[in-house]
């Protein structure tokens, strides 16, 4: 399939931890962090900016990026918030490059998720992107419940494909197309990523995967040949939203996705061996 320079590679520890009913000392994450940053990843997904309540296992982001030292990494730090008070203290963080906001095709989920409906949430946005640009950040918005309703609301492809066009005219700059609670099929990946691709050519869109256990490779080959060159995964494929009942449908596995892309000769970057030593990490920290 030959090389892809803009090939960009998210790891998501903040997706992989925030279901966990153990809580990770904040200087356990931040020495995992500093392991993370030393790897090559285009993003670290690390924290984020919600209610503790809601996320206790997240409440100590601010600690977190204040233990971290970014001055030698070209990693990008991204969080995500689900309100305007979690994007003003994200806005603040000097050493975040991103702020994230899931926006659900699924107005039950976007309530479950954020306690606002999907016009609310798109509001909201416009004040998000407001944040970013006066403070020099990026906005990525997740398209989550992107490959189906586990809701019994009306879904469809072209759903996804609007919802697109709205956030791309807020001003997204990058968007990432979420299989929430694991139900897209490699042909849904493959046709809903060229339909998006198609429509939105100015900004990169990703592909935020969970339940990969079957068919990962089919899955990532169907994204990788629709055109995406942009892939969260999560070492060790922990994780999955809190919100949904489905905490045990992990994320793409790094180790499994890197792999794939090397046998396919595409160049990631990656340096192996801190990959691994992460790898290993993770295990003992979060078992």
């Amino acid at each position: 399939m030959g090389a892809a320079d803009s090939l960009q590679l998210v790891e998501c520890p903040r997706d992989a931890m925030q279901g966990l009913l153990k809580i990770i000392p904040t200087a356990d994450k931040i020495a995992y962090f500093k392991m993370l940053l030393e790897v090559g990843f285009h993003t670290l997904d690390m924290g984020s900016f919600v209610s503790p309540r809601a996320v206790p296992q997240l409440a100590d982001t601010a600690d977190v990026l204040e233990g971290l030292d970014t001055s030698q990494t070209t990693t990008q730090l991204l969080v995500i918030v689900a309100n305007e008070e979690g994007a003003i203290k994200a806005a603040n963080q000097k050493k975040v490059d991103s702020i994230g906001y899931p926006l659900s095709l699924s107005d039950t989920f976007q309530l479950k998720n954020t306690r606002l409906s999907k016009l609310d949430s798109l509001i909201l946005l416009e004040r998000i992107k407001e944040l970013c640009i006066k403070h020099n950040k990026s906005l990525v918005v997740y398209l989550s419940m992107a490959f189906g309703n586990p809701y019994g609301e009306e879904y469809s492809p072209e759903m996804v494909v609007e919802m697109a066009h709205k956030v791309h005219h807020i001003g997204a700059d990058i968007i990432s197309i979420a299989d929430t609670v694991g139900l897209s099929t490699p042909a849904q990946i493959e046709a809903i990523t060229q339909s998006v691709l198609k429509e939105i050519t100015s900004i990169p869109v990703g592909l935020h995967l969970h339940g990969e256990e079957n068919y990962w490779q089919d899955k990532i080959e169907a994204g990788f040949r629709a055109g995406c060159r942009r892939f969260d995964s999560a070492l060790g494929g922990y994780g999955g939203c809190p919100f949904t009942g489905s905490e045990k449908v992990g994320n793409m596995d790094t180790e499994k996705l890197v792999r794939w892309f090397g046998q396919h000769g595409v160049q990631t970057g990656i340096d192996i061996p801190h990959l691994k030593e992460c790898a290993e990490k993770v295990r003992r920290l979060f078992n």
